[in-house]
């Protein structure tokens, strides 16, 4: 694995952003990890993230994008964070947007924050996590609703490496086949699981004998290769 890999690893439970228990997402879903990109609160967090993310999406998309698209609420700070970071480690400037949950009708109108889209724009959706692709289903149309633009592609930050929405494969999969755009993160559920299971850290196992049958039970019923 990849040093940068163990690195982001490392600093996602430093941070407390990954979690290890029993927790009930958004899709509904029983899991024993959770991933909450809200606890990235510290300046000195929030600048370490967006380098890890910039790196990702420079791996991934090269310097072939114009704008960072982070969809509301918590995509918002990762593409602030992220578009400053790609910046200062390559000299591109690029553009931050995200969206409101509603519009607004006053002052800087409209559903956007940050920079404005226009048609030719080539956008890169960042994200903390895709379950099961729904958040895209709603991104996607906003996006589109507001300028004729080309999505390059998608970074998260941990591919939980769960079916998608149709039940038949991986959620970056299925959104990469729906979509056609390149779907992609900056470390795999499994990696994690490979490099914490009875690893100490710090004086702590991560994952121990009785969270990695917790793991191995909750991909049999919602893993890729379930």
């Amino acid at each position: 694995m990849e040093v940068y890999k163990q690195e982001f690893i490392e600093f996602m439970v430093d941070c407390k952003v990954l979690k290890f228990g029993e927790f009930t997402l958004k899709s509904g879903r029983k899991s024993p990890f959770f991933m909450n990109a809200g606890a990235y609160v510290t300046g000195a967090q929030l600048k370490k993230l967006g380098e890890y993310y910039a790196q990702a999406i420079h791996n991934s998309y090269g310097d072939d994008f114009d704008v960072l698209f982070g969809p509301a609420y918590k995509g918002i700070p990762l593409s602030v964070a992220a578009t400053i970071a790609y910046s200062e480690l390559y000299g591109k400037e690029i553009r931050y947007c995200s969206n409101r949950k509603e519009a607004k009708d006053h002052g800087d109108t409209g559903i956007l924050l940050g920079s404005k889209l226009k048609d030719g724009d080539r956008v890169v959706i960042i994200e903390d996590v895709t379950t099961s692709g729904k958040s895209i289903e709603e991104t996607f149309p906003i996006l589109k609703a507001q300028a004729d633009v080309e999505i390059k592609g998608l970074m998260v930050s941990l591919n939980r490496e769960e079916v998608g929405i149709s039940g038949k494969m991986g959620a970056l999969q299925e959104i990469q086949e729906k979509y056609g755009f390149a779907a992609n993160a900056i470390v795999s559920m499994s990696e994690v699981t490979e490099y914490l299971y009875n690893r100490p850290y710090k004086g702590e196992v991560y994952i121990n004998d009785e969270i990695k049958c917790a793991l191995d039970a909750y991909y049999e019923q919602y893993g890729v290769h379930a």
